[in-house]
């Protein structure tokens, strides 16, 4: 290829999404992206029951079979390097992003336990993607606990620990399966397991620690706290703890073993694991404070990097270093985006109808309001800021006028409320959002854009790369290769950003002010405790898939 120099030195980004894996190839001296392949699991997202005849899973499971993770580097790194062009000798440095908290159990020498054969079977042994959500009554222990407590770190929290993070799914683990819980040695983050498998030494790095971990001010929670918990979860950070690494520096080198799954040479250096959004930020030149990346896709996690620490009602958190070495880090997120309008268009729409395209073009020809519809985006729960993934979503205003554009239309607006719901709890606490970026498969929809730019009422640039979290894991797999001294002069030379792509319409933001008002009033009210009929319905349902589980219903015997 003419873009590959015998004297260039290039590193590999692989990004562990939800549904895949992707390598991309990038020359370390400007960030050009040279090529990319990408890797279906082969198990996807297990929700309903364990693969070959395994037992059936109860509601709001997600889980993932960690063998499907070392198929990208088998075949997505080979398949990039082979679309480069580039010979593997050039390739100094590999960084990984992963979904989180994608967590799993394992044996003090990494192997899975969901490989251990006497354990395949058992639910709990598998990889909990982020979207499991079946331990909320673990998080509503462990925060009603840490308010009753006092403990100084829930309010980094935003007050509330998720039902996706570290601490509610170990405890899950341990309330049904204490067996799995005490087989298992460690309890790692897929980050940071994946970089293990690769270099063959363990490492923790302090994204995950402190978004997902509970990890602040160089501790964990006190082991008193976790007693009081369960007596038998006072050994939970010994599971978790491990040498911990800023992001951007080695981990370890190449392995032998990963070095024939991938073709890349062994001693290649490895940096620490990363989470997808957050090593986006380095990608979209996204690391100075007020510019908050919104990297949208299934979900969308909210990054932004902050001057000084400050307890922000409902995110996911503050880190220090969490998103780059000298800056407090914030999170906060909405566990619906893509998903939201994915369910649509394969269960809602009409044929005819059925693509986001050309709901999109109808959509895009209406004027702001003219469907009536305001929508609650909680189809997956909500993140953020009520954190409570019991919640469902709501559509209010439908009449038999309504057509199915028009409601395509209100939920990409209900994602757009969400996320200035978040803008403005971050403005209230101190922590101010000049400025967004968009980065994620969902930048595509210049009608999604523009409702962001006027909803929000701020300008939006888009990352200029399709493969952000990638892009990102290359830039710090080059400074893990020594290739630049700081995540932030790599950032400068090889990141990229299309700024202000799209801007505010005055008369826009004056009609969304008026609908913003109508979502959060519903906001407020089913998800603050004025009406918990989504928590009911819940229950109800949960109930009713318990029964069938249970066994098939009596039969009914007519008399007469």
């Amino acid at each position: 290829m003419s873009d590959v120099d015998a004297a260039d030195r290039y590193v590999i980004g692989v990004d562990f999404g939800t549904l895949s894996g992707r390598a991309l190839v990038v020359r370390v001296r400007d960030g050009a992206e040279l090529g990319t392949a990408v890797h279906e699991y082969r198990h996807g997202v297990i929700e309903s029951a364990l693969p070959d005849g395994g037992p059936p899973l109860p509601p709001d499971w997600a889980l993932q079979d960690p063998d499907d993770y070392r198929d990208v580097l088998r075949h997505a790194v080979p398949a990039a390097l082979t679309a480069a062009g580039v010979d593997p000798s050039r390739v100094i440095g590999l960084g990984i992003d992963f979904t989180a908290c994608t967590v799993l159990p394992t044996l003090a020498d990494g192997t899975p336990l969901c490989e251990v054969p006497e354990l395949r079977r058992r639910p709990h042994a598998w990889v909990k993607l982020w979207k499991h959500h079946a331990a909320q009554p673990h998080a509503d222990r462990i925060n009603a606990l840490a308010h009753e407590r006092g403990e100084p770190w829930i309010g980094r929290y935003g007050g509330k620990i998720s039902a996706e993070w570290q601490f509610a799914k170990g405890l899950q683990i341990l309330d049904e399966d204490p067996e799995v819980y005490r087989r298992a040695d460690r309890f790692i983050e897929a980050a940071d397991w994946i970089v293990w498998e690769l270099c063959g030494v363990e490492t923790r790095n302090v994204c995950t620690a402190g978004y997902k971990g509970i990890r602040q001010d160089g501790r964990y929670p006190s082991a008193d706290y976790l007693g009081a918990l369960d007596p038998d979860f006072v050994d939970f950070v010994a599971k978790l703890d491990g040498p911990l690494l800023p992001l951007g520096a080695r981990a370890g080198t190449l392995g032998a073993r990963a070095a024939v799954w991938t073709g890349l040479p062994e001693g290649v250096a490895v940096a620490a694991g990363n989470v997808d959004a957050h090593v986006t930020a380095a990608a979209a030149q996204a690391l100075h404070p007020g510019r908050l990346v919104a990297i949208m896709g299934t979900s969308t996690c909210h990054v932004l990097n902050g001057a000084r620490p400050a307890e922000v009602p409902g995110m996911c958190g503050v880190v220090d270093g969490g998103i780059s070495p000298g800056a407090w880090g914030y999170e906060a997120g909405q566990s619906g985006v893509g998903d939201i309008f994915g369910w649509f268009v394969r269960h809602a729409a009409p044929a005819g109808l059925d693509s986001h395209e050309r709901l999109t073009e109808l959509a895009a020809a209406q004027p702001i309001g003219a469907h009536g519809l305001v929508a609650l985006d909680w189809w997956n729960g909500n993140r953020s800021l009520l954190v409570n993934h019991d919640l469902s979503g709501l559509i209010i205003g439908l009449t038999l006028a309504t057509r199915p554009a028009d409601v395509y239309r209100a939920l990409l607006e209900a994602t757009a409320y969400g996320t200035r719901m978040i803008i403005e709890a971050f403005a209230e606490a101190g922590v101010p959002v000049e400025d967004l970026v968009a980065a994620g498969g969902l930048t595509s929809n210049p009608l999604l854009m523009q409702i962001y730019a006027d909803v929000t009422n701020r300008p939006l640039g888009v990352i200029g790369s399709a493969q952000g979290p990638a892009l990102g894991s290359a830039i710090h797999a080059a400074v893990a290769a020594g290739a630049y001294p700081t995540i932030h002069e790599a950032s400068a030379a090889m990141g990229r950003v299309d700024e202000g792509v799209y801007r505010p319409v005055p008369e826009n933001v004056r009609a969304y002010d008026a609908l913003y008002a109508e979502y959060r009033a519903l906001h407020d009210h089913f998800g603050r405790g004025a009406n918990d009929v989504m928590l009911r319905l819940r229950a109800i349902r949960n109930a009713a898939a318990d029964s069938v589980a249970a066994g098939p219903a009596p039969t009914l015997e007519v008399v007469g």
